[in-house]
C-alpha cells in the first residue's frame, strides 16, 4: 500500500495538507502529515537543516513505511529531498510541489537572490519571520485562505536555510515528480529544469500559485496519485 508523507514549506506545520490529506483519505490512500522541528506546534524545538532530514527519516522508518511517496512542498523540498536519499527501497517516489531542492554543500537561501530574507533572520533572533497578508497577492488565493495561513504561520528556523545539504545520493537517481505552480513563475529550479530535460524526472504544471494545497487542494490531491502511479 502506497503511503503519503507530505510535508509543507517554512512556516507551516502539518495541518497545512489537512485539505490535501482528506481528499486523500477519501480516494482510499494512506496519509501521515508531517510537521517539522522548529515550526507550529513544535515551535520550541530547536532546529537546523539535518533535524529537518532526520525528522523525515524519521517519520518513515520509525513507523516502518513502505512504498512511500515523499511530498515536499517550498522550503521543505530541501529537507524531502536528502530524506529520499538516504530511505532507500522504502521510497517509491519523490514529489517536490514548487519546491526547492537540495544541492550538494549548498543551503536554501544559496539557491536565490536571499539578501533580504538574510537581514531578517539576523534582526528576529535567528528565525524567519512569516510574510505579511499582502505577500500572498497574485497566487490564486482567497481573503479567508490568506488569512488561514497568516493565522497558522509561525516564525521559521533561520539555521535550517543557511545550513548546506548533504545528499547520500544525486537527485538524478531519485524516481521524481516536480509540480511546478504557474503563478509563481513558469520555470523549475535549474537543478529541475536539467532534470527535466534529461528525462529523468517528470514535470507537471498546475494553473494556480505556490500554495496549491490551500488555492487548489483537491487538483493536488489528483496529481500526487498521479505520480504515485507513474513509472
Amino acid at each position: 500500500m502506497t503511503h503519503f508523507v507530505v510535508v509543507a514549506g517554512a512556516w507551516l506545520g502539518a495541518w497545512a495538507w489537512d485539505e490535501v490529506a482528506a481528499d486523500l483519505e477519501a480516494a482510499g490512500e494512506t496519509v501521515s502529515a508531517l510537521t517539522l522541528s522548529g515550526v507550529a506546534e513544535r515551535r520550541a524545538e530547536p532546529a537546523g537543516l539535518e533535524t529537518h532530514a532526520r525528522d523525515v527519516v524519521g517519520a518513515v522508518e520509525g513507523r516502518d513505511l513502505r512504498d512511500v511517496v515523499l511530498v515536499g512542498h517550498s522550503y521543505s523540498g530541501v529537507p524531502v529531498g536528502i530524506a529520499a536519499g538516504r530511505i532507500g527501497d522504502r521510497l517509491r517516489r519523490v514529489v517536490f510541489v514548487d519546491a526547492n531542492v537540495p544541492v550538494s554543500g549548498e543551503g536554501f537561501l544559496d539557491a536565490w537572490p536571499s539578501d533580504p530574507v538574510r537581514a531578517a533572520i539576523a534582526a528576529h533572533d535567528g528565525v524567519w519571520p512569516p510574510p505579511a497578508a499582502e505577500e500572498f497577492a497574485g497566487q490564486g488565493l482567497t481573503d479567508e485562505q490568506i488569512g488561514r495561513i497568516t493565522a497558522g504561520a509561525t516564525p521559521h528556523p533561520g539555521a535550517t536555510l543557511t545550513d548546506p545539504a548533504r545528499l547520500a545520493r544525486p537527485l538524478g537517481e531519485l524516481p521524481a515528480t516536480y509540480v511546478k505552480c504557474l503563478l509563481d513563475g513558469d520555470e523549475p529550479p535549474p537543478p529541475v529544469a536539467e532534470l527535466v530535460a534529461d528525462g529523468r524526472w517528470e514535470l507537471v504544471t498546475m494553473d494556480t500559485g505556490h500554495w496549491p494545497m490551500f488555492s487548489r487542494p483537491a487538483e493536488l490531491a489528483r496529481l500526487l496519485r498521479e505520480s504515485a502511479a507513474a513509472r
